[in-house]
C-alpha cells in the first residue's frame, strides 16, 4: 500500500489565501487551521469559552477520538475574533469556500490536491522546519501514535538533506 506525503500549505500560500478571501469567518477559521492546527471539525466546536485570550492558547475539547487537547490561539488571533464563534456553517461550506479561496489566490494551480485539511499539515511542517521536537508536535496535534506525526519528517526531508550535504 503506498502512502502519500501529506499536501501542507506553506506560510507563503497562507497569506496569498487570505488575501483573496473575503469572508471573515472564513479567515479566521482557516487561521485557526493553519497556526493553531486544528482539525475542520475541531474549528466547528468551537465554542468562545474555549478560546483562554490571556494565556492565549485553545481548549480542543473532544477532538478525534474523543480527546481533550490543549493548542496554542494562534498569533494573529486578535480578541475581537472571538465574537465570530461558534461558526455556524458546515464541514462541507468550509470546504468549498477554501477550495474556491486558493482558487482566487492561484495556490490552487500549483498544489492540485490541496484541501482544507492542509492548512493543519502546513502548521505541522512549519513545526518540524523551526525544529521543535518531535514528540511536543505530537501532543499539539493530538495523535495517539508518534508514527502518524513521523510522516511530518518526510514530508519536509531538509535536516537529512543538509546532513547529506555536509558530508559530501
Amino acid at each position: 500500500m503506498s502512502k502519500k506525503l501529506p499536501v501542507a500549505i506553506t506560510e507563503e500560500e497562507f497569506y496569498k489565501v487570505i488575501e483573496s478571501t473575503k469572508n471573515n469567518k472564513h479567515k479566521i477559521a482557516y487561521l485557526l487551521g493553519f497556526a493553531s492546527g486544528l482539525r475542520i471539525s475541531e474549528i466547528l466546536h468551537l465554542q468562545k469559552e474555549d478560546i483562554d485570550l490571556l494565556n492565549k492558547t485553545i481548549l480542543v475539547k473532544q477532538g478525534k477520538g474523543g480527546k481533550d487537547r490543549v493548542v496554542p490561539l494562534a498569533k494573529g488571533f486578535k480578541s475581537n475574533m472571538i465574537n465570530q464563534i461558534p461558526f455556524n456553517i458546515s464541514v462541507r461550506a468550509l470546504q468549498i469556500a477554501f477550495k474556491k479561496s486558493c482558487q482566487k489566490s492561484g495556490v490552487l494551480a500549483l498544489k492540485p490536491t490541496i484541501h482544507f485539511h492542509s492548512l493543519r499539515h502546513g502548521f505541522a511542517t512549519q513545526l518540524v522546519s523551526h525544529n521543535v521536537p518531535i514528540h511536543h508536535i505530537r501532543t499539539l496535534l493530538g495523535h495517539s501514535n508518534i508514527s502518524t506525526t513521523n510522516v511530518y519528517l518526510e514530508a519536509n526531508p531538509k535536516e537529512a538533506l543538509k546532513s547529506y550535504e555536509n558530508l559530501f
